[in-house]
């Protein structure tokens, strides 16, 4: 089962509209490099996580690397998950999740040439899931652009650990994205978006979901 995850919502009403859709995770973008409409403060991460519905993942999306202020950040908004999409040493993720036990984190590895397949591979070795996304000079995500899926296909093939795709993906593309490569879910932000702004689109949303299940259901097994 292909699962996806709405990122970089702002709002209980946005919150609620990607769960009425079937998401299966929220993304709250606290704590960016650099200024985003969609980044929120700890406290309304905090306040739309509280309306989050169960058996929906609410994740903790991050470029900080400070573990103090990482471990406090998700007590105070209460995420099942953290996702580290900036560069978080890999050998520290042990030390953070005995201080999270309870929390499931995912690592970022950039899909910008072939050598992202060694990278990923190191990262599945540490971390609860690998996170692909496509980067450039000024944004580590969030950039509305796809990267080499033949790659991600081939990240999927070779790690030991669950492969999150992101990077453009729109109710368009998603569902040849799963079919090429075949990951455990897909992540969307501004390919859902309803205009400039960061407030989500119901219209995208619902094509969206319904691309994702429709490319579920016509996947083939492999091999």
């Amino acid at each position: 089962m292909v699962r996806f995850k709405i990122c970089g919502i702002v709002s209980k009403q946005d919150a609620l509209l990607g769960v009425s859709h079937g998401a299966d995770a929220l993304g709250f973008l606290v704590g960016l490099d650099y200024q985003s409409n969609d980044e929120v403060t700890r406290e309304t991460a905090a306040d739309i996580i509280a309306v989050v519905p169960p058996f929906v993942s609410t994740v903790l999306v991050t470029h900080r690397v400070d573990m103090p202020w990482i471990v406090e950040t998700a007590c105070i908004v209460r995420c099942s998950t953290i996702q580290l999409h900036g560069q978080f040493p890999l050998e520290q993720i042990p030390l953070l999740r005995a201080q999270l036990p309870h929390v499931k984190i995912s690592r970022v590895a950039h899909v910008e040439s072939e050598r992202a397949i060694q990278l990923a591979t190191h990262v599945a070795e540490w971390a609860d899931a690998v996170h692909l996304d496509t980067r450039t000079a000024t944004r580590l995500g969030g950039t509305g652009l796809i990267h080499d899926w033949r790659i991600s296909a081939r990240i999927v093939q070779q790690v030991n650990a669950p492969v999150i795709l992101a990077g453009g993906l729109t109710p368009v593309n998603v569902g040849r994205a799963i079919e090429v490569v075949r990951p455990y879910a897909v992540d969307v932000n501004s390919g859902v978006d309803a205009g400039d702004g960061p407030a989500k689109s119901p219209e995208k949303l619902r094509a969206f979901s319904e691309a994702v299940r429709r490319a579920q259901n016509e996947l083939s097994p492999i091999g």
